[in-house]
């Protein structure tokens, strides 16, 4: 997981890398984090969610020391749907810091969607982490380069209208929000890690449109043999996608 990397100066606009394309987006989540100490997780937050072929990205909807967060399928650990008797469906799972990421260490997380479709997101992580832990091992390090310091408007094509995408389908008809026009943007340098089909073509440098510059607000990522030594990750436990509950009743 990495902390505020994946946002604008600004704070409106969603930064997601070269080659990395949205499928599924929702303005309505909510999420805790919990057994963590650092001061700046206390407390739920709210705002919109997008899943990428890469990771999940939380944008926060309120002005707090918490802007974006996003979760990588490689770094996610113990990915669980709660469906309690009383109260709304859940997700919750561990997800280990990147190297870099503003913060360190294992953190939980928990994840809530007011307008429903819980199971429906649920089962596409699982089968997005399943196909990503294909394309690299899990206990292998992926690779990290310094930060950019620029951003681009996002190529027209970076959001699969449908979900579908190399064998991979977004539950779309759970959400059909498409991202808001003009809040996509793009690193100029490509994932540092697999997504659900391995390592993605970039975007021709040449053809990108400037759209500004970064703030020193993401330090240049350690060497990995620097990070401090964490067990080694398991794959998410995943249930086929044909085998999962049914849909919840909309709230």
């Amino acid at each position: 997981m990495s902390l505020n990397t994946s946002h604008t100066p600004d704070g409106r606009g969603v930064l997601i890398y070269n080659g990395e394309m949205i499928l599924l987006y929702t303005s309505d989540v909510k999420v805790k984090f919990e057994n963590f100490s650092d001061p700046i997780f206390k407390g739920g937050k709210s705002g919109a969610l997008y899943l990428t072929s890469h990771r999940i990205i939380f944008m926060n909807s309120k002005n707090e020391a918490v802007k974006s967060f996003a979760m990588p399928f490689h770094s996610l650990r113990n990915v669980k749907l709660e469906q309690p008797l009383l109260g709304a469906n859940y997700l919750k799972g561990e997800v280990e810091a990147l190297p870099g990421g503003n913060f360190e260490g294992i953190i939980e997380w928990r994840l809530s969607f007011p307008k429903g479709g819980c199971i429906d997101f649920g089962q596409a992580l699982l089968r997005a982490a399943d196909m990503a832990s294909k394309a690299r091992p899990f206990a292998a390090p992926p690779s990290y380069a310094p930060a950019p310091q620029s951003y681009y408007s996002a190529p027209p094509n970076y959001y699969i209208s449908g979900g579908n995408y190399n064998g991979f389908q977004a539950p779309t008809h759970a959400f059909p929000e498409q991202p808001p026009a003009g809040n996509v943007f793009m690193y100029e340098s490509p994932p540092p890690y697999p997504g659900i089909a391995g390592q993605t073509a970039p975007f021709p440098a040449g053809g990108l449109q400037f759209a500004g510059g970064l703030p020193n607000q993401h330090p240049s990522a350690p060497r990995y043999e620097n990070v401090p030594h964490l067990p080694p990750a398991q794959p998410p436990s995943y249930t086929p996608y044909a085998e999962a509950p049914p849909l919840p009743e909309k709230h």
